[in-house]
């Protein structure tokens, strides 16, 4: 863990203490945190980060409300279980950039299907917001087998006397999924809910392959790679890599102080 993983975070923190540009390495000195107030305060940063959070939060969202209803599909199929689970697994086992070449491709004025299905003309990844839209459901096809297996993990996990209880008392099945299923899934969704925010939150293939950040939807791992790569500004990079980390971090403990939380508070009962 040391070494791939505490070291290059390590180093990337020493370097973005550094103006340091590998088409002037003699130039290299160190600068403190000037990286970082350059980043903060550059308007390509917050409106990067904003579409970062739209993806983030869409995206999950969805991807959260699917996931119950194909859980629960395979939970009940009492047909072809196997083969319902399979199919709903498959989009998650297609690498991503594949899958948003084929969703760009779909989306195509020329070659692509969806606009003669729906009788339309428009260029999809032309234009911000249906740009956008193409993103967030190439994101929520590709992702939703991955929170659907997860929650369907946790519906095994509900008790089936809770259930059969809730039924003897008059419950319809409404009240049973919501008052019974959802408090004792809480640990499981802050789980799933935990892991897709983060890995949605550093989106970069499906925005690179649909629109490398064109039309205004540039992500903050985007802003990354083009400091770091195309402009070879490793300092600069370095510093929004290092911002990145810590948006992950914060995150991430929003999510356990507020399912942690919650747990403590169900384990003191």
């Amino acid at each position: 863990m040391l070494v791939v993983t505490a070291y290059p975070m390590l180093y990337a923190l020493w370097l973005s203490l550094f103006r340091y540009d590998l088409r002037f390495p003699g130039e290299r000195r160190f600068v403190g945190l000037e990286n970082y107030l350059s980043v903060l305060s550059s308007e390509t940063w917050w409106q990067a980060l904003s579409n970062t959070l739209l993806i983030t939060v869409a995206s999950v969202s969805l991807e959260l409300l699917l996931g119950f209803v194909f859980a629960l599909v395979m939970q009940r199929a009492l047909i072809g279980r196997r083969l319902v689970r399979t199919a709903v697994l498959v989009p998650y086992g297609i690498i991503t950039v594949v899958a948003a070449m084929s969703w760009r491709f779909a989306f195509d004025p020329t070659t692509g299907f969806v606009n003669a299905l729906l009788g339309l003309e428009g260029a999809w990844l032309a234009q911000s917001g249906s740009a956008f839209f193409v993103i967030i459901q190439t994101e929520v096809w590709k992702t939703t087998p991955f929170m659907a297996l997860l929650l369907l993990a946790g519906l095994t996990l509900v008790p089936e006397d809770l259930l059969r209880a809730a039924r003897v008392d008059g419950a319809n099945a409404w009240q049973r999924f919501f008052r019974v299923t959802l408090p004792q899934m809480r640990p499981v969704i802050g789980v799933a809910l935990l892991f897709r925010t983060l890995d949605a939150f550093r989106i970069f293939d499906t925005v690179f392959v649909q629109t490398r950040g064109a039309q205004g939807t540039e992500t903050v791992s985007m802003v990354g790679y083009n400091a770091l790569i195309t402009r070879l500004n490793l300092g600069l990079g370095s510093a929004v890599s290092v911002l990145i980390f810590l948006c992950v971090l914060a995150i991430a403990a929003l999510y356990l102080k507020g399912f942690g939380s919650d747990m403590s508070r169900r384990e003191e009962s």
